[in-house]
């Protein structure tokens, strides 16, 4: 159970509709740790957030005894090592299986990531090569639901339970709808993705998920807004 003075010692510097700060309130959710949540304003970052994050200068940072540690999946993996005691492993115990999991984490911040910030940011010629790269991504995703041997026939990436590669693409849920709405396209066709549909509602609807996730359409409108202003035209003066 957590207590007073844990949440005193844990503070969480971020914003609600990030999906890098949703990863990590998932993997605190899921680890029971009490914490004070810092929303911040990016346009005016507070002296918090530069002295805690003084080379990025970004969120989300976890302030842990007064330490700050930075960088999502960074976060992710302290705290499953800082609270080893607690119930449920974020990271699994086998050797192998952690490099399989460490590896799709670092496919979905080097590969995922950047072809849907193509798409929310594109027009074009561009948005159409950053859908087709996303999509390509994503049949890479489902294809290892279907036969890696880590994965397959599991409910979550991490088995029975939430891992990290769930907390990796899973914190991304909300966006990926919103951009998808936002661009008016499919990166994730249930068709030909059905084990990743399947997937992803199951994991937006656990327990220490759905408490954290962003309203789907409050994110769809805020990212709707933002990328209006991205690509519209600089009126003239």
């Amino acid at each position: 159970m957590a207590t007073e003075g844990e949440k005193r010692q844990v503070k969480l510097l971020g914003a609600t509709l990030s999906p890098f700060v949703v990863r990590v309130r998932i993997a605190l959710a899921l680890k029971g740790i009490d914490y004070e949540f810092i929303q911040e304003n990016l346009k005016t970052k507070s002296e918090l957030l530069l002295q805690s994050n003084p080379v990025y200068k970004q969120i989300p940072v976890l302030v842990h005894n007064g330490k700050p540690v930075c960088e999502s999946m960074i976060i992710v993996q302290y705290i499953e090592e800082a609270w080893s005691n607690k119930a449920r492993n974020l990271i699994p115990k086998d050797p192998y299986d952690r490099a399989i999991a460490r590896f799709w984490a670092a496919f979905i911040d080097n590969k995922i990531f950047p072809s849907l910030r193509g798409v929310f940011t594109g027009q074009g010629e561009q948005l159409q090569k950053a859908v087709e790269d996303s999509v390509t991504n994503f049949l890479l995703i489902e294809e290892a639901l279907r036969t890696n041997q880590c994965f397959a026939g599991k409910a979550y990436f991490g088995g029975d339970q939430i891992g990290l590669v769930d907390i990796a693409l899973g914190g991304m849920s909300t966006f990926i709808k919103a951009v998808e709405k936002a661009t008016e396209t499919i990166l994730i066709d249930p068709k030909k993705m059905p084990l990743l549909t399947a997937w992803m509602h199951r994991f937006c609807k656990s327990d220490g998920v759905k408490e954290v996730m962003p309203d789907p359409v409050k994110h769809a409108e805020y990212i709707s807004a933002r990328r209006a202003t991205m690509i519209s035209p600089p009126t003239a003066n």
